[in-house]
């Protein structure tokens, strides 16, 4: 298996490259911005992974990488959107800027890299995508908005691909993770709240969902799972879940990812 991970040098992307490396005859290609913290976990992982360093939002990154998994593996079974980021502030703050920012790495960097590499996974068929995203993509809070955008347009294009790409052999899954302790989002005030910690999941727990919605086939999977009862809250009780979340702490963020945290 010939699978790529985006976002690979720290958090859930680094541990979705530990993760797939145990599987049998897998080999990994790391994508991200920081070269040093890559070429480390290459040296962790067996099968000596292909490290590409790319800034995805560069407009020339796609096509670089697609060319080079083409010639230098000629096939693609597993593609993962990792990569991403948050940039807080409401709306009234932050303006378009602050949107734009978060879509152009969260939502238009992926479209891009997938549109590259489609062909070569189609090709390769039986195959797979998983986009992850976050419960944010479902269930939206104040001072997040920016980031709740990129992430319900990631959702909703995640879907649609799923139909447009199954008759050619390639499944689309979603990953949808809550709050996540990473390096750049430790999560303390949940974590140090005994109430609150067990909302909070682990990169390694991501990667084994990343791996069910991959190879294993799955349509979504959440992390934890019982954050699903959010997303279904919110469309059969918009005004509770608002009232709700009105009283809640619009500064904590249940970011994902990390690599392209400036």
């Amino acid at each position: 298996m010939i699978a790529l991970v985006t976002g690979a040098s720290s958090g859930i992307g680094a541990a979705t490259a530990r993760r797939l490396a145990r599987e049998p005859d897998a080999h990994v290609i790391l994508v991200a911005r920081r070269e040093d913290r890559l070429r480390a976990l290459a040296l962790e992982l067996v099968g000596e992974p292909t490290v590409i360093v790319a800034d995805l939002t560069d407009p020339t990154a796609p096509a670089r990488i697609a060319q080079t998994v083409e010639t230098w593996h000629g096939r693609l079974d597993l593609l993962v959107n990792n990569a991403g980021a948050a940039w807080r502030g409401t709306f009234g703050e932050g303006g378009w800027d602050n949107v734009r920012r978060n879509m152009e790495l969260n939502f238009d960097a992926q479209v891009r890299l997938t549109e590259a590499l489609l062909p070569l996974l189609r090709r390769s068929a039986p195959s797979a995508i998983v986009n992850v995203a976050s419960t944010a993509g479902r269930v939206s809070r104040g001072n997040t908005g920016a980031y709740s955008a990129s992430k319900f347009a990631l959702a909703g294009w995640s879907d649609a691909l799923h139909l447009e790409e199954r008759a050619h052999g390639v499944h689309v899954g979603l990953v949808l993770p809550g709050f996540v302790a990473t390096e750049g989002f430790p999560q303390r005030q949940l974590v140090d709240r005994r109430l609150t910690r067990w909302i909070v999941s682990t990169p390694e727990k991501v990667a084994d969902a990343i791996m069910d919605a991959g190879p294993g086939g799955r349509a979504e999977r959440y992390v934890p799972r019982p954050y699903w009862l959010g997303a279904v809250a919110r469309i059969v009780l918009p005004r509770t879940t608002r009232r709700v979340l009105g009283r809640g702490r619009p500064a904590l963020t249940p970011s994902t990812q990390v690599d392209a945290e400036p």
